[in-house]
């Protein structure tokens, strides 16, 4: 067995110890900090310096991204009108004669409408719908509305005559897949999976399936919506990823809020004119995002709806969107609802 100096081992645990409890130079004086900022406010950070040593500079950064730096311990002032909601890592490095010491803390930025907009509706049409369909995705498309449906063993991607109900065009998912969300780009379908991170690629007119992508990490695909350029997605949490329609790599993303809350169980979403609609799920409303900042600007309760349908033991929630920017209205539907419903808000 080989043997080792204990004298080493001595020395080695008094280095430690004086470096674990020694104490840091410099700090950021947290109690001079928020725990949550708007996206209208600016984020002013003191550091705590007790010994009055000088250093070369300070560079701070967000989220690994630097936004300033200094050559004092005075305060730091920053504009967060460029960030994201969400929570924020805040972190220092200071540099002194060669060394670097560092310290970090976490803020959140909120969204400032502090009281969305409660929007009304009225009732255009109602129309018969596939009680059999768990809806998890719609979308009118060249005046043709399309759905997804999900459940293993009975997911389906299917072309509706919406007016009579009657499905067109039908293709059954194999059974280890569970369809979700579902939109179409440039005569292009997506339909994502739920828990199988994948996504399937169709042509619009015929149906055919054209490729499978995988999605760009290890992530549930819930809602799914383009703004023509680029793929909106879902994952049940309060994260909306944008993506690359051709290899579903992320771009960008956005975190959504109301007020100082952050919105999880993002479901099914709607392009509409620059803001997107959200499904929520288990919930018998709509919200409408701001699609640059991730604000929730109104809501829209359709609770009712749910009193005008067949209530079955299999009846599930509120879910699916699709605009026809034709009429100006709207088709909201439900997981294994009886009716579709058109309506329009009103101003």
């Amino acid at each position: 067995m080989k043997k080792y100096n204990a004298f080493a081992f001595i020395l080695l645990a008094s280095i430690l110890t004086q470096c674990t409890s020694s104490e840091a130079l410099f700090t950021i004086n947290e109690e001079k900090l928020k725990t949550q900022y708007t996206l209208q406010e600016s984020l002013s950070v003191e550091i705590l310096n007790p010994k009055s040593e000088k250093l070369d500079s300070i560079v701070y950064s967000l989220n690994e991204k630097r936004i300033g730096s200094a050559k004092s311990t005075n305060k730091f002032t920053y504009s967060l009108q460029a960030e994201k909601l969400g929570y924020v890592n805040l972190k220092a490095a200071f540099y002194k004669d060669g060394d670097v010491e560092k310290d970090s803390t976490r803020i959140e930025i909120v969204s400032s409408v502090a009281e969305p907009k409660v929007l009304t509706y009225s009732i255009v049409n109602t129309y018969p719908h596939d009680i059999h369909a768990y809806t998890q995705g719609l979308e009118f498309y060249k005046g043709i509305l399309y759905e997804g449906t999900g459940q293993y063993g009975e997911s389906t991607l299917r072309k509706t005559d919406f007016k009579t109900g009657k499905v067109d065009i039908k293709i059954d998912l194999d059974q280890r897949f569970f369809g979700e969300g579902i939109t179409v780009l440039n005569d292009k379908i997506y339909q994502l999976t739920w828990q199988e991170n994948t996504a399937f690629v169709y042509d619009a007119k015929t149906f055919r399936k054209e490729k499978e992508i995988p999605f760009y990490k290890k992530m549930e695909g819930w809602g799914l919506t383009t703004d023509g350029k680029n793929l909106y997605m879902t994952d049940s949490s309060e994260r909306i990823h944008i993506l690359d329609p051709n290899t579903l790599q992320q771009i960008d993303y956005l975190n959504v809020y109301s007020g100082k809350l952050k919105i999880d169980a993002l479901n099914e979403l709607e392009w509409v004119d620059g803001k997107i609609y959200s499904n929520i799920y288990q919930k018998n409303y709509i919200v409408v995002i701001n699609s640059k900042t991730g604000d929730v600007e109104a809501m829209l309760d359709l609770s009712d709806l749910r009193n005008k349908i067949t209530v079955l033991p299999d009846t599930d929630v509120l879910n699916g969107i699709a605009y026809n920017p034709a009429t100006k209205t709207f088709f909201v539907t439900g997981k294994n609802w009886d009716k579709m419903f058109e309506i329009r808000i009103n101003p």
